[in-house]
């Protein structure tokens, strides 16, 4: 029989693999497989089952959960139990080929004292191959999860560090950039792992996302943690803009032993004997994800839209209302949600509240997470009174589905890049895809923000701007931020200026998040990096309006395997229409992906 810790724990008997349920006798396993070989206290034992506040039985339950745990044992043939009680507590013994913890630190000790790095970085490998998902999933103690499972955590990342510095040294630049582009996101307080990706990306001939990688970090520790990026990451900036050799990667910041051995030990409170001690990285605190909805300035045009969009949410009934408002980023799906809620609002008497679906960073909130600070908002929420959740910027229909309403007493909007065609599969709702404003919404927009006299001097002018933009809504409330500074400047003149580099022009020297270079580079990190290529040849390599035939050659894929492609890239917003009819890629996209695709290198595969 085997025990596995590094993921839901789980025992594997012969063949067959049985992931334990929640219960106590399940936090009792953990407890003591966590401390294996060494002798744990019945106190430790009894605190992470029933917390600091313990029911007077709890010495007599935890021997029940003892008994239990035996007999679930000899169920799986185990003849001669691994748990012994002994003066204090107790203890269970298990070897590497027993316990997957064990074999891990193992497995990471002989990679060690390995002096090549390519068998080094095959030890570490399979040393990580045992992680298999969240750690202790289904073990419902809070204890375990404040001391224990950040040391685990700790340990895999600076596993994980060791081995992407060790292909960087190789020069497997590509290999560890996939590894490098999920660590950096899931961890992203995690300072290294974003050096080694900004190193990896300029190493691969990718200056620019190099680059802007560096100022996503920097925008980062600012924004949560109020500090500036270490000096090894200054450093690394300097290089990249001064364009120079990087020379071989090497073990400039060695990533250590992933579990310190010797040396440094202390008495943990849960045994009688010491046990090695690992740094723990304390996590950045969250960023607030769930508040009001803010109004929108000078909301324009969706017309249309809105007004179909308020008849089914406040359309008569007992069933949960959800919309999904889709399209490409930056084309105003937050925007317009934020307007339309505000329409509603005295229907929704329990409040307006806005979901942050995905942090500062790009990275997605998990599902738990969101539904926990939702559920806190909602608490004093009066039976039958309804309120309205504005669930932005969602990335899948799993991250979403514990938050729709499950009854009368509430509704959701939400805001997605994709189609999300799962969801609306699964729990129904309406859609709506947008795409770019009419040309008279264009027109509208300069008038609301930059005023009639103005934009009615330069009627021509005006619609040629709106053209220049590509009637991008984002684009669009850029250029009006930046001819409100300078109310001198005629619109006729600004046409030219923009034309010659809309993508630099396309932003603000104060809210550098505020660009469409920003907003599309973002768009693009959070695809599978190889899917991004894909996009970025054939927005830049093929003309407008074309088929999956069409993108063959410059994808080198059957038209089986490029159709698959396009049609994921048109669920993510970066394609606009589609099959049955062809596909096409809006202007400024285009541009982008002409400016960014000669750092990528790398030839695409099948995603």
């Amino acid at each position: 029989m085997r025990f596995q810790l590094l993921g839901p724990l789980s025992i594997t008997d012969g063949s067959d693999t049985v992931v334990l349920q929640p219960s106590k006798p399940t936090i009792l396993l953990a407890s003591l497989l966590l401390h294996a070989n060494s002798v744990v206290s019945a106190d430790y034992l009894q605190r992470t089952m029933w917390g600091e506040e313990q029911p007077a039985t709890s010495r007599a339950a935890l021997q029940t959960c003892v008994l239990r745990l035996r007999r679930l044992f000899t169920k799986h043939g185990v003849t001669e139990t691994p748990i012994e009680a002994v003066p204090g507590g107790y203890r269970i013994t298990a070897g590497p080929r027993h316990l997957d913890l064990i074999g891990f630190r193992d497995e990471v000790r002989r990679a060690e004292e390995t002096a090549d790095p390519e068998s080094e970085l095959h030890v570490l490998k399979g040393a990580l191959s045992l992680w298999e998902g969240s750690v202790l999933a289904n073990v419902r103690s809070d204890v375990l999860h404040r001391d224990e499972v950040p040391r685990l955590v700790e340990e895999r990342l600076r596993t994980l560090e060791r081995a992407c510095d060790l292909k960087l040294r190789l020069g497997r630049c590509g290999e560890a950039l996939v590894e490098l582009w999920s660590a950096s996101r899931a961890h992203p307080g995690h300072e290294r792992f974003r050096e080694q990706l900004i190193e990896a990306l300029y190493r691969t001939g990718r200056q620019t996302e190099a680059l802007a990688e560096y100022r996503l970090v920097k925008d980062y520790l600012h924004d949560e943690l109020g500090v500036d990026p270490s000096p090894a990451l200054r450093r690394l900036e300097m290089a990249i803009l001064r364009g120079e050799d990087l020379g071989p990667a090497d073990d400039r910041h060695p990533a250590g032993p992933a579990y310190v051995s010797g040396g440094g030990e202390r008495q943990h409170p849960a045994a009688s004997a010491t046990v090695p001690v690992t740094a723990t990285k304390q996590a950045a605190p969250p960023t607030a994800m769930v508040g009001p909805v803010a109004a929108v300035h000078s909301f324009t045009g969706r017309t249309a839209e809105t007004a179909a969009l308020l008849e089914r949410l406040t359309a008569p009934g007992h069933d949960p209302v959800t919309l999904l408002v889709s399209g490409a980023p930056g084309i105003g799906k937050s925007a317009l949600a934020r307007h339309l809620a505000h329409q509603v609002k005295d229907a929704f008497p329990a409040g307006l509240f806005m979901v942050r679906m995905v942090g500062p960073d790009g990275t997605p909130r998990s599902p738990d997470d969101a539904a926990a600070e939702v559920a806190a908002a909602l608490r004093d929420q009066v039976r039958g009174e309804r309120a309205l959740l504005l669930l932005d910027d969602v990335v899948d229909a799993d991250q979403v589905r514990p938050l729709l309403p499950a009854g009368a007493d509430g509704a959701a909007i939400v805001t997605s890049r994709r189609g999300l065609a799962g969801l609306v599969a699964t729990h129904g709702g309406w859609v709506l895809r947008l795409g770019t404003f009419a040309e008279e919404e264009s027109y509208a927009l300069l008038l609301a923000v930059l005023g009639a006299e103005r934009v009615e001097a330069e009627p021509e002018a005006a619609r040629s701007l709106a053209e220049a933009c590509g009637h991008h809504p984002l684009a669009l409330r850029i250029m009006s931020a930046r001819l409100l500074t300078r109310p001198a400047l005629r619109l006729a003149d600004s046409v030219s200026w923009l034309a010659e580099d809309p993508l630099a022009r396309l932003s603000l020297a104060d809210s550098p998040e505020l660009s469409v270079h920003r907003v599309l580079g973002g768009a693009l990190d959070r695809l599978d990096p190889r899917l991004a290529d894909a996009f970025l040849k054939v927005a830049a390599q093929i003309p407008d309006h074309f088929t999956a035939e069409d993108s063959v050659r410059v994808l080198g894929m059957s038209p089986v395997e490029a159709d698959d492609v396009l049609d994921r890239l048109a669920d993510a917003g970066l394609l606009e229409e589609g099959p049955p009819g062809p596909y096409r890629v809006h202007e400024l996209l285009r541009v982008y992906a002409r400016r960014t695709a000669p750092y990528r290198s790398r030839p695409i595969q099948k995603v």
